[in-house]
């Protein structure tokens, strides 16, 4: 017999542990990319000077993720909600910036104001008011 005694039962003993460390790998590789990239941002993000520009909203979205949980047969569901703006500046460029929920709530599609930025983050949004003549 090829496989030993126990058929392919060797086989399977001996590759299980390797595939167990692989995907330990690159599970902690995963988590280890995204620690380095999200601190990367951050440094990048420090760097720039604040700037501060009349701008346009002309989209908001969100973007939904839901979780599921198991332990110990409790199943526990959660979610969580980024909201993003994009944002039109006077020269036609257009950037869309994560923003939070309280803010999201204040502003409209066409609103006009000054948008206050630091690279990627965004700081704040001081809307035109306009009175009616």
């Amino acid at each position: 017999m090829p496989f030993g005694q126990n058929g392919g039962m060797d086989i399977m003993f001996s590759l299980a542990p390797i595939f167990i460390g692989i995907i330990f790998i690159i599970v902690i590789g995963t988590i280890i990319f995204r620690i380095i990239n999200g601190l990367s941002q951050w440094s990048r993000n420090n760097k720039q000077p604040i700037l501060s520009v009349p701008a346009k909203i002309v989209a908001k979205r969100s973007e939904i993720r839901r979780h599921a949980h198991n332990n110990n047969g409790h199943h526990h569901h959660s979610t969580s909600t980024n909201y993003f703006v994009t944002f039109e500046v006077e020269s036609g460029d257009r950037m869309e910036l994560r923003i939070s929920g309280n803010e999201f709530g204040q502003i409209a599609e066409d609103d006009i104001g000054q948008l206050t930025f630091q690279g990627t983050r965004f700081l704040g949004f001081e809307r035109e008011l306009h009175t009616g003549s």
